[in-house]
């Protein structure tokens, strides 16, 4: 009966942050420097808030050395691929590495599969996290329902494109270029259709499958969740609820569905989170009863370092 009581209350503890993956020294350094990509309309820090919140000091804590990437917050992925390039070559020539680790959320998923796949001599594994890689049912309604070309389309896309460079001002970006339309058809399922035949490296074959888990000397791995709505404290819940309607019942995470997240070795797809959830958002306003997502980053930072990279 104790020992029941004990592991209920760990379990509790896990589900709260209180306690995450092991702490000590060590546990999450990798052989290569860990560099995080944020998504669409995405940032480092902006005043108080932090996009990775909380996630970067956990991984540093355990022994990581961590970057934050910061590109384009709307662009074309091809456009964030190549300012992510110059960002890994500039990290690489100040750590004296050879490689990095990229973890790549949302939009930054396709984005850090640009760079592998033209430079996988610089990479050692890719993970995404909500990765919109097969694209988002979301951006295809955006386009469905207001075509190109027509006045309402081109007034939402320069209010996205204008989003972002308020974003890049605000976050002290070096005046990055913005492309609002480019940023959101870049998830379409169409775009990655394109995207995917030019670097299908993880790609799965299937539907609903799983890629290959390592393709020219390069690690694939992705996860993602499943429940737009998590807390009821978290006021950008009911706005992923709202999303999640276009997927028509298909399990995804408010944004993406959930086979679209799907890349190399699948950790899982399901967890319950939505897509702000998997990066700690909002202000780690999270689902109180699945593990935290701060641990889930440091259990992979371990898993990296077991593999070596």
């Amino acid at each position: 009966m104790k020992k029941q009581l004990w592991s209920w209350l760990i379990a509790v503890a896990l589900a709260l942050g209180v306690l995450s993956a092991p702490a000590y020294a060590g546990y999450t350094q990798t052989r290569y420097p860990i560099v995080l990509v944020h998504g669409l309309l995405g940032f480092d820090s902006i005043g108080p808030l932090d996009y990775w919140y909380g996630i970067p000091s956990a991984l540093r804590d355990g022994g990581a050395q961590v970057y934050v990437a910061q590109v384009a917050a709307a662009n074309s992925t091809e456009v964030r691929g190549e300012q992510l390039l110059t960002q890994v070559q500039q990290i690489l020539a100040i750590t004296g590495a050879s490689k990095v680790n990229l973890i790549g959320h949302s939009h930054g998923g396709p984005t850090t599969r640009y760079v592998a796949s033209v430079r996988p001599d610089l990479i050692a594994s890719v993970t995404t996290i909500g990765g919109v890689n097969k694209g988002s049912k979301v951006a295809d309604a955006y386009f469905g329902l207001l075509g190109t070309g027509t006045i309402s389309s081109t007034l939402l896309n320069s209010i996205v494109g204008g989003t972002g460079q308020l974003i890049d001002f605000l976050s002290g970006g070096s005046g990055l270029s913005q492309n609002g339309a480019a940023a959101i058809w870049a998830q379409t399922s169409t775009d990655l259709a394109r995207f995917n035949a030019l670097h299908p490296e993880g790609v799965p074959s299937t539907a609903c499958g799983e890629g290959a888990y390592q393709a020219r000397g390069v690690y694939y791995f992705s996860w993602s969740g499943a429940q737009p709505y998590t807390n009821v404290f978290d006021i950008l819940d009911p706005a992923l609820a709202l999303t999640s309607l276009a997927f028509g019942g298909e399990k995804n995470d408010g944004l993406v569905g959930s086979c679209s997240t799907h890349l190399g070795r699948v950790i899982r797809d399901d967890y319950g989170m939505n897509h702000l959830d998997e990066v700690n958002q909002t202000i780690g306003i999270v689902n109180i009863f699945e593990t935290n997502p701060v641990t889930l980053f440091r259990q992979h930072a371990n898993r990296l370092q077991g593999l070596g990279l």
